[in-house]
């Protein structure tokens, strides 16, 4: 990956890609009652459109999620929601399930890996195993 010209979210495939990690994502959210509980929508719908928007610019696509949403400010935005160390591993263990099924090359999937890993650690706000 030339890093002046092409951005992960290029090099992983994309849209296409992102589309199929976050729908792989939500297909197991949908199996997990405990972490299905986060998300008060009724269609997961909505809230995978908006992950797929966020994690597409964040990984150097369009920037579509800022301009619908404005920033993602996503400490903020989880903030209403109870997430514990079991709710951060549910979620994250759903997600590089999802990641893991794309079987990207090795020096593509540790940075994605690594995000996904910092961020589950950050957003939680509450104690509790």
């Amino acid at each position: 990956m030339d890093d002046d010209e092409t951005t992960l979210y290029d090099a992983v495939g994309g849209r296409e890609t992102f589309r199929a990690l976050v729908d792989d994502f939500y297909r197991g959210v949908a199996g997990d009652p405990p972490l299905r509980a986060l998300y008060p929508e009724e269609d997961l719908g909505p809230a995978a459109d908006r992950l797929r928007m966020f994690l597409e610019q964040y990984f150097g696509g369009p920037a579509t999620y800022s301009e619908r949403r404005g920033h993602p400010r996503l400490r903020m935005r989880h903030a209403p929601f109870v997430i514990d160390a079991d709710q951060r591993d549910r979620w994250l263990r759903h997600m590089l399930a999802a990641l893991d099924a794309r079987a990207l090359a090795p020096e593509l999937d540790a940075p994605i890996r690594d995000y996904f890993t910092a961020v589950a650690d950050f957003l939680v706000n509450a104690p509790g195993e």
